[in-house]
């Protein structure tokens, strides 16, 4: 999703939450356009968009209890925002426990398995995802398997999806950053860098101060390839 489309969608959920204040699905999608404001550099108030993300994902937790779509949405909130990597883990691994058809469960699965430091699994619930629903769109799970080849050092290959997910859709910054981090630690400073010109028509946060990759050697291998690319000491 675009900054725009963002915007877009928070306006149409929050009438929904001005009809129904406890509608549970409307509760998880607007804590999951508040993470991505804030993620990507988007949001005017960061922190205001933060605390807002983390209650509101609680609140759909609270009315929606056994909706594996709502399980999901919130997980991927609380977890990018620091909630316990496991618990989250938890309330996805019941997400599809109450339906184990759901593609986009899997896609969440993949995602916190990635920041967990679980790049094979992630590889699997990517592919388990796709199988489900084969016609989804391909530019989020690229990504995600993009970060996935990332953490397992496998540079040329993350780099090629990573690729892929830019082309389909350009306007989203953490593919750029991981791009960045790829080719900076690879040794191609003028393409990683070329990179992070290109992200930062889109947003001016180039290198991120909260991620939520629980490993530390993760942590360090995204932060130092990011800071390479962009001049920063290393």
């Amino acid at each position: 999703m675009t900054r725009e489309r963002i915007f877009e969608a928070l306006g149409l959920l929050e009438q929904a939450l001005a009809i129904d204040r406890n509608h549970g699905p409307a509760l998880a999608w607007v804590a999951g356009c508040q993470r991505r404001l804030v993620i990507e550099g988007w949001a005017e108030m960061p922190e205001t968009s933060r605390r807002e993300a983390i209650d509101l994902a609680r609140q759909a937790l609270q009315v929606g209890q056994n909706d594996p779509g709502i399980l999901a949405t919130s997980a991927n909130v609380l977890a990018e925002f620091g909630e316990d990597i496991g618990a989250m883990i938890g309330l996805v691994d019941r997400a599809l426990a109450l339906n184990p058809s759901f593609a986009r469960g899997w896609f969440v699965s993949a995602v916190l398995r990635v920041w967990s430091g679980q790049p094979d699994l992630a590889i699997e619930h990517i592919e388990t995802s796709l199988r489900l629903s084969p016609r989804e769109l391909m530019r989020q799970p690229l990504y995600v398997l993009g970060m996935a080849y990332f953490f397992k050092r496998s540079f040329d290959e993350a780099a090629a999806k990573l690729l892929l997910a830019m082309q389909d859709n350009p306007g989203v910054p953490a593919t750029y950053r991981i791009l960045a981090a790829c080719y900076a630690h690879t040794g191609r400073l003028d393409e990683a860098r070329a990179i992070l010109a290109r992200l930062r028509a889109i947003t001016p946060l180039l290198v991120p101060s909260d991620v939520p990759f629980r490993n530390t050697e993760d942590r360090e291998l995204y932060l130092s390839g990011l800071r390479l690319a962009a001049g920063e000491p290393t």
